[in-house]
C-alpha cells in the first residue's frame, strides 16, 4: 500500500503527448505574425465596424411618424392634439368632470385647428408654437420609443413636396438645435410612396387632412402636381352635420338638465364648433363611413329625388332602411340611431362633388376623379399611358371602404366619355359628331411598305422572351405600403440623397445657404479632374422644395 507521499512523489513520463505536437511553437518564426497593411485604394475591413443606425421620421399636419430604416413599420405615431400636449403631472383627463366641462366655441372656417401642427394657409400661424410642438414629440419619440442618442444618428425626413419654405426652416431648426442631428436627408411623399409600391412612375394620390394633392412621378421625379381643397377635412364637417340632424329632435326633450346643459343642447351645431364634437365626428369617420359604388350612388340619389318629389299625402313605404346605432359621448349622452346610408352622403359630397354641377365648382373644389382626369390629360401620352396604369391611392382617407375603387370608376367613365380631348363644351361636340370626309387613297398617297430588319425582329423576340410585358394605357390601381416604409426602404439601401443638408452648414446661412441644382452639378464636373475634390461636398440644394 502507497503512502500519500509516494504517490506524490511520482513523476510524469517525460515523452511528448501524443496529438499536441502541432501546439508547440516553431522556434524559426516570429511569436507575433506580422499585419497585412491594405493599400490607400482598399476599402477598410467591415468585420468590426457597427452599422449606423438611421432614423426615419414622417412628419404631416397632423401625426409624425418615427422609426428606423430597415425596419417594417414605425415605433410610434405621435399627435399633435391639444390632449398630447400636456405638461407632467397634469391629471385632469382622469377627472369625472374633465369631458363634460364647458369648452371655447370655434367659428366654422377654424375648427379642428387645435389638432393641427401647420397649415398652409401661413396667416396668423405661431411659428414658436409649431417649433415647440415638433420638440415636444421628437423628445418623445426619443424617450420613450426609440431609446437612443440623437447627436450621431444620420436622419431620414419624409415632408410633403408642397411644404412652404418657413415651415420647412422650422423643421430643420428645431431639429438640428435641439437635438444635434448631424445631418438630415429630405425625402418627398409622392416619391417613396412609388417606391413603397415598387414602382418607378405612378401617379400618387394623397388624400391628406387639409388638401388632396395629385402628382404624377416618372422615373423618380415629380413633373405635375394638382391639389384639391376636397380632403378629410371636409368630410369631417359633413358628417358633424348628419349627426347633429339626428340629434336635433332628441335635443328637445331636455327635462331634468340644468339651464347650462339644457342651454347648450339647444344650440344648433354651427355654433358648437368645440373639440368634442370634432373628436366625436372625426371617430364615426375612421369607424363607419364607407363609400357605395357608382351604381349604387345613382341609384340612391334617384330614390332620394324620387322620395322628394312624392305628394306627403301617400303613405309612407312599409321597408325601414338599416340603421346603425352611434352611441354620442356629448351631454346629454344618448345614443343616435342613423341610417347605414347617410354615413356615405359625407363621402359622396367631400370627396366625390355628388350632387353639384361641374361648372359651379372652382379650380381649387373639383373632385378627385375629375381632378385625376384633369392630371393624367397634362401629361406627355408616353407618361400618362405608364402613370394610368398605377394610380397609387394614399393618406387617412384611403382606408374609407369603397373609395378607391369608386374613384378608379369614375375615373374610367370620364375616360370612356371625354376621351383625351383637351377641348371640351357644345362647340366641341358638334365637331366630334360632324361626319368626317372620306381621305383620297390613291396610289399617290400610298406609302411604300417599310422594310423588315430580320436582325431587329430576332432581338425584340429575345426581349420579350425574358421580360414580362408591361401593363400601360389602361386605369389600374396600384397600392403602396405608405410614405414611411418608402423611406424606410430607400435609407436601407445606404442611398445618397438629393437633399442632404449638414448642421453646420444650415445653422451657418439657413435655407439661403442651399445653391441650385445647375450650380452644383458644374462645381462637380469641374472637381472631376482632381483627385483631391471627390470626397469634398460642393454645397447642398432644396430640390423639389426649392
Amino acid at each position: 500500500m502507497t503512502t500519500a507521499a509516494g504517490y506524490f512523489d511520482r513523476k510524469p513520463n517525460a515523452g511528448p503527448r501524443p496529438g499536441l505536437a502541432h501546439l508547440q511553437a516553431d522556434p524559426s518564426s516570429p511569436h507575433t505574425p506580422q499585419r497585412t497593411f491594405s493599400s490607400a485604394f482598399s476599402s477598410p475591413s467591415l468585420s468590426y465596424r457597427a452599422e449606423e443606425e438611421i432614423l426615419v421620421f414622417e412628419l404631416g399636419s397632423r401625426h409624425l411618424s418615427v422609426g428606423v430604416a430597415g425596419e417594417n413599420y414605425p415605433r410610434c405615431r405621435l399627435g399633435f392634439g391639444p390632449e398630447d400636449g400636456r405638461r407632467v403631472g397634469d391629471y385632469r383627463p382622469y377627472y369625472p368632470e374633465y369631458q363634460d366641462r364647458p369648452r371655447k366655441r370655434k367659428r366654422d372656417y377654424r375648427w379642428g385647428e387645435d389638432h393641427e401642427l401647420w397649415r398652409m394657409d401661413l396667416r396668423g400661424v405661431d411659428f414658436g408654437l409649431i417649433e415647440d410642438k415638433i420638440e415636444r414629440a421628437v423628445r418623445e419619440a426619443y424617450t420613450k420609443y426609440l431609446l437612443l442618442d440623437s447627436k450621431n444618428k444620420r436622419l431620414v425626413l419624409v415632408l410633403p413636396s408642397l411644404l412652404p419654405h418657413l415651415l420647412l426652416s422650422s423643421v430643420l431648426t428645431t431639429i438640428f438645435v435641439n437635438f444635434q442631428t448631424p445631418s438630415i436627408t429630405l425625402f418627398s411623399s409622392p416619391t417613396v410612396n412609388v417606391v413603397a409600391a415598387g414602382c418607378r412612375a405612378g401617379l400618387v394620390v394623397d388624400i391628406g387632412w387639409d388638401e388632396t394633392v395629385m402628382t404624377a412621378v416618372y422615373d423618380f421625379r415629380e413633373i405635375q402636381v394638382l391639389k384639391t381643397a376636397r380632403a378629410m377635412k371636409l368630410v369631417t364637417k359633413y358628417m358633424a352635420e348628419v349627426l347633429n340632424g339626428y340629434a336635433e329632435p332628441a335635443a328637445a326633450s331636455t327635462d331634468g338638465l340644468d339651464s347650462s346643459e339644457n342651454q347648450e343642447a339647444r344650440l344648433p351645431f354651427q355654433l358648437s364648433f368645440d373639440s368634442r364634437y370634432f373628436e366625436f365626428a372625426e371617430e364615426v369617420v375612421s369607424r363607419t363611413a364607407w363609400c357605395p359604388t357608382e351604381a349604387e350612388g345613382v341609384r340612391q340619389q334617384s330614390q332620394d329625388t324620387n322620395a322628394a318629389e312624392k305628394d306627403s299625402s301617400e303613405p309612407p313605404e312599409t321597408k325601414a332602411p338599416d340603421t346603425t346605432s352611434i352611441p354620442s359621448p356629448i351631454p346629454p349622452r344618448r345614443t343616435l340611431q342613423i341610417p347605414f346610408t347617410k354615413l356615405a352622403e359625407p363621402v359622396e359630397k367631400g370627396l366625390l362633388a355628388q350632387g353639384t354641377n361641374i361648372h359651379n365648382l372652382d379650380h381649387e373644389e373639383q373632385s378627385l376623379p375629375q381632378l385625376i382626369y384633369k392630371t393624367l390629360l397634362s401629361l406627355p401620352p408616353d407618361v400618362r399611358a405608364v402613370c394610368m396604369s398605377r394610380i397609387m391611392i394614399t393618406g387617412g382617407g384611403s382606408n374609407i371602404a369603397g373609395l378607391k375603387s369608386r374613384i378608379l370608376s369614375e375615373l374610367t367613365s370620364i375616360i370612356e366619355k371625354r376621351g383625351w380631348d383637351p377641348v371640351q363644351g357644345r362647340v366641341a361636340r358638334k365637331v366630334a359628331n360632324k361626319p368626317k370626309l372620306d381621305q383620297p387613297t390613291g396610289p399617290e398617297t400610298m406609302l411604300d411598305p417599310q422594310v423588315k430588319d430580320e436582325i431587329t425582329e430576332k432581338l425584340e423576340k429575345d426581349k420579350m422572351k425574358r421580360s414580362t410585358p408591361e401593363v400601360v394605357g389602361e386605369v389600374r390601381g396600384v397600392e403602396t405600403l405608405g410614405a414611411w416604409a418608402g423611406g424606410s426602404l430607400v435609407a436601407s439601401l445606404k442611398v445618397k440623397g438629393v437633399v442632404e443638408i449638414e448642421r453646420d452648414t444650415f445653422l451657418a446661412n439657413g435655407l439661403a445657404g442651399a445653391k441650385r441644382e445647375s450650380e452644383i452639378v458644374s462645381a462637380q464636373r469641374m472637381s472631376l479632374g482632381a483627385r483631391t475634390g471627390l470626397g469634398e461636398k460642393n454645397g447642398w440644394t432644396l430640390g423639389n422644395w426649392a
